[in-house]
């Protein structure tokens, strides 16, 4: 495991993003924030590279919004 400064600010960013979007999903009752929060909270435990993390990061986030206007 990398524990660089960069690697583990990347994983607090992202962690955090997703317990907004966690937090926001349960007081609104959606699924689509709450799972999604779910998932940005667990891609930091799974995914060691700084870049594919937020490759992946952004694209839950692309894939939150586009759900959610559906």
């Amino acid at each position: 495991m990398n524990l660089s400064f960069t690697s583990m600010f990347v994983s607090m960013l992202w962690g955090t993003i997703g317990l907004g979007f966690f937090v926001y999903g349960k007081k609104q009752r959606s699924a689509i924030p709450l799972f999604g929060g779910l998932a940005l909270m667990g891609i930091t435990y799974f995914i060691e590279s700084t870049m594919i993390m937020s490759i992946v990061a952004c694209g839950l986030i692309a894939g939150m919004i586009y759900l959610g206007k559906r």
